[in-house]
């Protein structure tokens, strides 16, 4: 299944389940076949979105893992900043033109 983000300011996104549902968890949105982020949640949605890029950053490393694994596991791992740089310059977009976000599966 695929999240399609829509915003009459930017063009369409498209994510992964996965990717799509996390993404609409942290902003606080219910991960559902369809919604909204009207252009008055987005401010918030960015913070939400920038400060759980920060926190998985700062994750410690797996205590399994070798510092030196774990340093090469991340270097070939899509992290969060990746996954969540499109929608959040989907975001400002709108916000910069006073419009909603809306999705659908």
């Amino acid at each position: 299944m695929l999240y399609r983000f829509k915003s009459r300011a930017a063009a369409e996104l498209i994510m992964l389940e996965p990717q799509g549902r996390r993404i609409l968890a942290i902003i606080g949105k219910t991960p559902g076949a369809d919604g909204i982020v009207t252009a008055a949640q987005i401010p918030a949605a960015i913070a939400a979105l920038q400060a759980a890029v920060a926190a998985d950053e700062e994750r410690p490393p797996e205590p399994d893992l070798p510092d030196a694994a774990e340093t090469e596991e991340r270097a070939h791992t899509v992290g969060l900043r990746q996954r969540a740089a499109p929608f959040i310059e989907l975001l400002r977009r709108s916000a910069a033109q006073d419009a909603d976000v809306v999705w659908a599966v």
